[in-house]
This record gives structure tokens, C-alpha cells and sequence, in this order.
């Protein structure tokens, strides 16, 4: 069973996502928060394993509480539910550290999927923000991901930490450590997340279903 805190500043909407994930067996709702204080604070108190985030909310916005969630060490996944797919929206949050990012017209089944993905670690993106994110890069890498690089992006998509994938590769984490900031270099971002969207984007990965 996968525990969710779910954050919206509208009633109706947290109402709405607990009864849609509390019928069904699958998850468990821990708790509620209608700004990004509460939700850091939730986030530390129930430490779920998926945390529905929206971004634009009164007083501390939904960015704001994913950077100080990792801040903090809470563990959660942290898989933004908004309306906006602007790319002052989108690039902040993965930036700051969200596994995914999904829009509130995403069908219900395919919520169900991404939360399910994004407690595995798996980076997930609604269609429109992947094509947004591509939209951001100046076209396909100008030096081509190499299959060293492509194995390690794939292994941290599926949620291994650099130790995990150093060991599943069978070579040392100051290598995978190497081959990711390559990787960075070559796809034009900053981190891990970043990364694994632009590899998504781009083709480099593909989702698993």
C-alpha cells in the first residue's frame, strides 16, 4: 500500500483526490495541507511515500515546500498535480527536486499510474510538459548520450541512488558519478531529475508501462 499526503489549497479538490485514492486499496491517504508550510510540516510529521503537490498556493508555494522537503531529508516522492504547464512552472519544480509532474485533467487511472511510478522512484511527466521541456532545449544533444551514460540515466530513472547503480553496473560511484555529470553537460541541466525528464523528452529513455 502506497501512503499519500495529498496539498492543495482548494477544499474541494483535497476532498475529491482522498475520496478518489481512499476507495481505492492500492493507497493509503495520511493526511491533508492547504499550503506549502503545512505540507513541509505534514511531510516530517507523516514522512509518506508520495506526496500530490500543487505549485501555486497563498504563503509558501509548492516549489518553496519541494526545496525544503529535500532540505529536511523527508523521503517522500514529491509528484506535482497542477493546472499550469508554463515553463515557469514545470522547470522550477523538477529543478527543486519532484519526481514528476502531472496536470489535474490527467485521467483518473493514469494519476493512479504515475503515483505508483513515482514511489518507485520512476520520474513521471504529463505529455504536454515532456513536449514543453523539449521545447526548452535547443533540439537533440549536439554530442550524443554514450551507452554508458544511457544505462546509468536508466538505473537512476528506475530510482537507484548512484551507490545502487555503481554496484548494478559493476563499476565504483565516483564512475557513475562521472558518467552523470557528463550527462548533465550534454542535456544542458543541473541535476538528476533534470536529466531523466531530458532523456525522456528527447527519446533517450522511454516510459515503462
Amino acid at each position: 500500500m502506497i501512503s499519500l499526503l495529498i496539498v492543495d489549497d482548494h477544499p474541494v479538490v483535497r476532498d475529491g483526490l482522498r475520496g478518489m485514492f481512499t476507495a481505492d486499496p492500492r493507497f493509503e491517504v495520511l493526511g491533508e495541507a492547504g499550503d506549502g508550510a503545512e505540507a513541509i510540516a505534514a511531510g516530517e510529521r507523516y514522512r509518506p511515500d508520495v506526496i500530490l503537490m500543487d505549485l501555486r498556493m497563498p504563503g509558501t508555494d509548492g516549489v518553496t515546500a519541494i526545496k525544503e522537503l529535500t532540505k529536511r531529508g523527508v523521503p517522500a516522492r514529491v509528484l506535482v498535480l497542477t493546472t499550469y504547464d508554463t515553463d515557469s512552472d514545470v522547470l522550477p519544480a523538477i529543478e527543486a527536486g519532484a519526481t514528476g509532474y502531472l496536470l489535474k485533467d490527467a485521467p483518473r487511472e493514469e494519476l493512479f499510474r504515475a503515483v505508483e511510478a513515482a514511489a518507485r522512484g520512476q520520474a513521471v511527466l504529463a505529455p504536454a510538459v515532456a513536449t514543453r521541456i523539449m521545447g526548452r532545449m535547443r533540439g537533440p544533444a549536439a554530442e550524443p548520450l554514450s551507452q554508458r551514460e544511457l544505462e546509468v540515466l536508466e538505473l537512476i530513472a528506475q530510482g537507484s541512488t548512484n551507490r545502487e547503480a555503481a554496484k548494478q553496473l559493476f563499476i565504483s560511484e565516483a564512475t557513475v558519478k562521472t558518467h552523470l555529470l557528463h550527462a548533465y553537460a550534454k542535456l544542458g541541466v543541473n541535476d538528476r531529475a533534470a536529466a531523466v525528464a531530458a532523456a525522456f523528452s528527447l527519446g533517450y529513455l522511454t516510459p515503462r508501462h
